[in-house]
């Protein structure tokens, strides 16, 4: 074992009331502390700077702490599930509370390997913490066989661990996790455990297996803690009126007249909005529809969204070349060698996140200003005291983050300025506590999109019908947020080119689910069939040959094909589909539709996907997952549109948001989950990109008709048909 010998032997105290170990995910600095005396606790954890990862109390119970965000996805059961398959815990003892908001310890490997972060984003939650906890899980079990070796004066290579019992095969002696608690010490050095020396996957006992998601039972009963239900003693209330603008700044012309109502007790001026502050949330709504402001011009005045494609396409067409992201091989000498080159043009709108619960957040800064109670649902972001700590000018350690459950966040609530706006106003009415809340119209026509884009591709096709060259230019703005997802790493094409143009309209832009794989999955796998009918092949035999080289993907589109049985005859009037998509995992997708001609609806019947995930955690949460992501996709491709005239938000809430119906969910979708050995990957961002391009292809199979605008609106639908 590799071990770190700067650990030194730390004092603890013993006690009938259970013990803390302090095991960091990186061994910093172990240590056994008593539960009994909590100002002890804090003394130690101030001194040494640690938190913990588990507690075990002497009647055996275990507490192990979830360093991520949990909005529905899982991490609240997968995470601590990871920990106890190494700690051999027995899992019907273990119950799972939330981290404090600390990244030197409980942060994962962030994309730079050198950073830590505490951040739900992009499927990376499972794939980062993966041998974190592992590890954490492991020298917390080796603490307590050192424990155990020390009690009964044995060796400890003497000695097993299994469901939450220490067991020394030779005197047939046995010990619960809870009897010893009063017999905790700690070793001198703690071993640094190496991904080698963890349980190989035959060994696994709970990862694997559907372990009942610890947060369900509390969401289901009313007593899960959701930001929007923190209430505190004196607690005041704060709304925003940001304007119709992006980034319009405001002119506040009756200040006086609104301290005059009863119950308004400040107003706070931002750049681009005026901040109230009621005794009531109901007054502080109220009040808001009083204000009288001025509002300048903002860098989106003049902008409308649905007239910016000529001016894209325009762009698209121009010599010079983009922001280069990707540049595989030579596009231009493929194209002048080719057989035949294939051009189109894809487009899709703004979209708005939904996400059910409302953005809020409380915040409690001390009279002196010099430390903060911070209450939120948040993804949590690469600072995890969500910039607190600057906007207050205090250090990070004043800040105590209580993070909740997350009522939905798609990457809305990676975005923590509302946040900060509810900081900036508990600054002004410390020590006070605050809660601001955003108001469904606020968060539609102040949202944060994904972006509208355009995508030109153009594709170099041999006379053998392969394809020799992609080129893929993304015109938009937000960078990688429209330009992600444009790579094809398990599509063998030996030339490949893609480009960002970018243009800025003054509109606030933010990862949405999937970023930028779904206007981009969707362009390529459109014009991967488009190529395929021209060509006269079967689309999913051009996508087999492109994947010859990568097993695994080629793995997903075999399964499904069979779960599909796609090579039989659908019913009469209805057509299949296919999409590949690779965003961590890798999936293939295919639905099977239906389009009333007279009122341009499409439906979706079935939905049926193969993935490779990498290690299954937790098979039902997967399939889960994947069943969200392909309803998300299709609210999202057949529904959801954000437009702007003259930089105003068009849409206010639900009535002009439509989102899918249950109505018009498909009857099936069907996940078969294939089994691998390797590292976990994301899987909360694959399903979602995949439903564009099947339904597009599908409707062509159906109609000979091509949908390259998002989203299919019925009107859109039948401009095409009746075209």
């Amino acid at each position: 074992m590799n071990v770190d010998k700067s650990i030194s032997r730390r004092k603890f105290l013993k006690s009938s009331s259970g013990a803390l170990l302090f095991v960091g995910a990186s061994g910093l600095l172990p240590m056994v502390v008593s539960c009994s005396n909590e100002k002890e606790i804090q003394k130690q954890l101030k001194k040494h700077q640690l938190t913990a990862w588990v507690q075990i109390s002497e009647d055996g119970h275990i507490t192990i702490y979830n360093p991520a965000a949990e909005m529905g996805q899982g991490s609240m059961t997968a995470l601590p599930v990871l920990f106890a398959e190494e700690m051999d815990a027995d899992w019907s003892k273990v119950q799972v509370e939330f981290s404090p908001q600390e990244t030197e310890i409980y942060g994962s490997p962030g994309w730079n390997p050198t950073t830590k972060l505490m951040f739900t984003v992009g499927s990376r939650t499972t794939n980062s913490y993966y041998n974190v906890m592992r590890k954490a899980g492991a020298q917390a079990r080796f603490v307590l066989l050192y424990s155990t070796a020390s009690y009964w004066q044995v060796p400890i290579s003497e000695l097993q661990v299994s469901n939450s019992i220490v067991i020394h095969d030779k005197t047939n002696k046995k010990i619960s996790f809870g009897d010893l608690v009063p017999f905790l010490v700690m070793p001198e050095t703690l071993p640094e455990f190496t991904n080698e020396q963890l349980k190989i996957s035959k060994d696994f006992k709970l990862i694997g297996t559907d372990v009942p998601r610890t947060e369900i039972p509390s969401k289901v009963d009313g007593s899960a803690q959701f930001a929007i239900d923190v209430r505190l003693p004196s607690m005041v209330y704060g709304v925003l009126e940001r304007g119709k603008l992006h980034g319009s700044q405001p002119t506040l012309l009756n200040e006086a007249e609104i301290l005059a109502h009863e119950g308004v007790l400040k107003i706070i001026k931002f750049d681009y909005a005026i901040g109230l502050i009621a005794k009531t949330l109901e007054l502080a709504l109220a009040t808001k529809k009083l204000l009288k402001i001025d509002w300048s011009d903002s860098p989106a005045t003049g902008y409308n969204s649905q007239e910016i494609y000529a001016t894209y396409e325009a762009m698209a067409a121009n010599d010079d070349k983009g922001k280069v992201k990707i540049e595989i091989g030579n596009v231009d000498l493929a194209r002048q060698t080719a057989d035949k080159v294939y051009s189109a043009d894809f487009k899709n709108d703004y979209v708005y996140h939904a996400q059910m619960e409302p953005l809020n957040a409380v915040v409690q800064v001390s009279a002196d200003l010099k430390n903060a109670e911070v209450w939120v649902g948040s993804q949590q972001g690469p600072d995890a005291k969500l910039g607190v700590p600057d906007l207050l000018g205090i250090p990070p350690e004043n800040v105590n983050v209580h993070l909740q459950y997350l009522g939905g966040g798609f990457g809305r609530r990676s975005m923590n300025d509302f946040v900060e706006e509810c900081t900036l106003l508990a600054k002004e009415i410390a020590p006070l506590p605050i809660k601001l809340i955003w108001t469904r119209e606020d968060d539609v026509t102040y949202g944060a999109y994904r972006p509208l884009s355009l995508q030109r591709i153009k594709a170099s096709v041999d006379k053998q019908g392969t394809i020799t060259g992609f080129a893929h230019s993304v015109v938009g703005d937000g960078g990688n947020l429209v330009a992600s997802g444009a790579r094809n790493d398990h599509y063998d094409i030996p030339n490949q080119f893609v480009e960002w143009r970018g243009d800025s309209h003054g509109v606030r832009l933010k990862h949405w689910r999937g970023v930028g794989h779904g206007p981009n999955k969707f362009a390529i796998e459109c014009m991967l069939d488009e190529i395929a009918y021209e060509q006269q092949v079967d689309p999913a035999n051009l996508r087999r040959k492109l994947m010859a080289k990568s097993s695994r993907a080629l793995a997903t589109l075999e399964k499904v094909l069979e779960l599909s049985h796609w090579n039989k005859p659908t019913t009469k009037g209805r057509a299949k589909g296919i999409s590949f998509v690779e965003h961590g995992s890798l999936g293939t997708g295919i639905c099977e539709i239906s389009v009333d001609v007279n009122t341009g609806k499409i439906s979706v019947h079935h939905f049926w996907i193969a993935l490779d995930a990498g290690v299954i955690v937790q098979p039902d949460n997967v399939k889960a997952q994947m069943e969200g992501g392909i309803i998300m996709g299709m609210s999202s491709v057949l529904n959801e549109q954000i437009t702007v005239v003259n930089g105003v938000i068009q849409q206010t809430n639900y009535h002009d948001y439509p989102l899918l119906r249950m109505q018009d969910i498909p009857d099936s979708i069907e996940t078969t989950l294939i089994s691998s050995s390797e590292v976990p990957q994301g899987v909360g961002e694959t399903a979602t990109p995949m439903v564009a391009g099947a339904i597009a292809n599908a409707f062509f199979s159906l109609t000979g008709k091509r949908l390259r605008h998002l989203p299919f609106t019925p009107d859109r639908v039948l401009e095409v048909l009746n075209s």
